[in-house]
């Protein structure tokens, strides 16, 4: 593997998962690769924990603390300028909960490092599928939402609503976070949508998408929402192709 990958945790109420998920994204052997883990002031003691694996494993781990919760977006935001800040050449975004296999995360940078500024970890690509676990009802509501969303933006990939996708600094800076107004889930769609107007190469990598494995889901009501009324405001906001 060439240069630094930063693998950016966004936690709040993690501590269950967090000590897991980071031995497991470690255990994968693959140099250069760390992780930064972005705290939103949990008072489950997840940041206690969090800086506990940093102490553990130096240069390799680290701890970005926030005293509240923000929302995913500016989490992940401020994550990944520290990344950037702090030498990567790659940063990833996944969730703490196990519903991102880790061990996906070779096949990701390979396809950076053949050229693709944006890999997302795709559900819905050739290849990719969902847990058993997951109901006929979550199924059906899940691939709808995707279906929904790719329809009205016709960005270029099979899974536009993925949370787990390995950026390059360059497809970053195509996507601009000045120009980032989602703060929930939905943020994920809109840097995507940017990135393709940007010209970013998108390529997608399948994965079997997990259970969450402890704790509790952050999906609320107005998330769900924001992310309907999202894609109709990105059209809106950017008609006449212009992005300010």
């Amino acid at each position: 593997m060439t240069g630094k990958t930063v693998v950016v945790i966004p936690t709040y109420n993690e501590v269950e998962n967090l000590p897991r998920i980071v031995e497991e994204i470690l255990g994968l052997g693959v140099a250069g690769l760390g992780v930064l883990v972005v705290d939103d002031g949990s008072p489950d003691g997840t940041g206690e924990v969090a800086d506990k694996l940093a102490a553990t494993n130096p240069g390799v781990v680290s701890v970005l603390h926030r005293t509240k919760k923000e929302g995913l977006g500016r989490a992940y935001q401020a994550g990944i300028e520290r990344a950037f800040a702090d030498g990567a050449d790659r940063i990833v975004q996944m969730d703490a909960d196990f519903s991102h296999p880790a061990s996906a995360l070779p096949a990701m940078i390979d396809r950076a490092l053949a050229g693709a500024g944006l890999v997302i970890g795709s559900r819905y690509t050739a290849g990719g599928s969902l847990d058993d676990a997951w109901g006929t009802h979550r199924r059906l509501l899940s691939k709808w939402a995707n279906f929904y969303v790719r329809s009205i933006l016709r960005v270029p990939a099979a899974d536009i609503t993925a949370g787990f996708n390995l950026w390059t600094r360059e497809a970053v800076d195509a996507v601009g976070f000045e120009d980032i107004e989602s703060n929930g889930y939905s943020f994920q769609v809109e840097m995507k949508y940017l990135a393709a107007r940007g010209g970013v190469r998108i390529a997608e990598v399948p994965i079997r998408f997990g259970q969450r494995e402890a704790g509790e889901s952050k999906m609320s009501l107005s998330t769900q929402l924001e992310s309907a009324w999202m894609p109709w405001r990105l059209l809106w906001k950017l008609r006449g192709g212009k992005r300010r």
